[in-house]
């Protein structure tokens, strides 16, 4: 499974049970829906370990965010499957959502290079 542009791809390894998010996310809300249906697509699969890599994704909008929240809103009803974000710290709004995110699903596990 994977989505590419231009300025962004979004990709699923099985392999490394990882989802890869890279490049320059700036699109409006109904833009998302590819994106968002790869990972349902993946959630539907019910692996038992999700890893979300953000760590070459540059920039992500204010809907990008929303979309990503949803996701792991999402997951958190999915008690089956752990979900681990991979991030940058040289990516200045990686931490800050990152922790956000963690408010939306606890057991979320962040993890900084």
């Amino acid at each position: 499974m994977e989505i590419t542009t231009t300025e962004y791809s979004v990709k699923y390894e099985p392999e490394e049970d990882t989802i890869y998010l890279q490049g320059t996310l700036r699109l409006n809300g109904k833009e998302y829906q590819p994106i968002m249906q790869l990972l349902e697509q993946v959630t539907a699969l019910e692996p038992v370990l999700i890893k979300l890599n953000l760590r070459q994704l540059k920039a992500l909008n204010s809907s990008g965010i929303s979309m990503l929240g949803r996701f792991v809103f999402a997951m958190n009803k999915k008690q089956k499957i752990q979900l681990i974000l991979e991030g940058s710290q040289e990516i200045a709004w990686q931490e800050k959502w990152g922790k956000n995110f963690q408010l939306l699903m606890p057991s979320l596990t962040l993890e900084w290079e």
